[in-house]
C-alpha cells in the first residue's frame, strides 16, 4: 500500500510549480567540460581559419545542441548534437548539415568532429 500525501490547502500554489521548473532543469541534456573543450577547440581553430564566426548553445530534456554559424543571422552551418535517445542505436553524437544532412553519428566525439576537419593541402615549391 502507498501512503498518500496528506492535502495541505494553506501552501502556497506556485511552490509545486517552482519544485517542478527545478526538476525539469536538472533533467536537461547537456556537454560536459570535456565535450566543451572537443567542442570549443575545433571552434577555435575554424574561428583562427576565419570559416565560423558565431556559436549557440542549447540545452533541451531530449538533446543537447553546439550550432555553428558563419554570420549570426544566418542559418547554422552545423549542428553537434548530443542524443542519449539514439545512443544505443547509431551513437551518442551526430553532426547535421544546414540542409539536414547528418554527416557523422558515432559514439567519440573526437572522431565524430573529423569530418569537419579538412586535411591540409600540400603545395610544391
Amino acid at each position: 500500500m502507498v501512503p498518500l500525501r496528506a492535502w495541505n490547502s494553506g501552501a502556497a500554489l506556485g511552490s509545486d510549480l517552482t519544485r517542478d521548473a527545478s526538476l525539469r532543469r536538472s533533467e536537461a541534456i547537456a556537454f560536459d567540460r570535456k565535450e566543451l573543450n572537443i567542442i570549443l577547440g575545433l571552434y577555435g581553430r575554424k574561428v583562427a581559419d576565419g570559416e565560423w564566426r558565431d556559436y549557440a548553445l542549447d540545452f533541451g530534456r531530449e538533446k543537447a545542441v553546439f550550432s555553428v554559424f558563419r554570420r549570426s543571422s544566418e542559418m547554422p552551418l552545423y549542428r553537434i548534437v548530443k542524443d542519449p535517445a539514439s545512443a544505443r542505436r547509431q551513437g551518442l553524437y551526430s553532426v547535421i548539415a544546414q540542409g539536414g544532412l547528418i554527416l557523422k553519428r558515432g559514439h567519440d566525439l573526437a572522431q565524430v568532429l573529423k569530418v569537419l576537419v579538412k586535411p591540409p593541402k600540400l603545395t610544391a615549391v
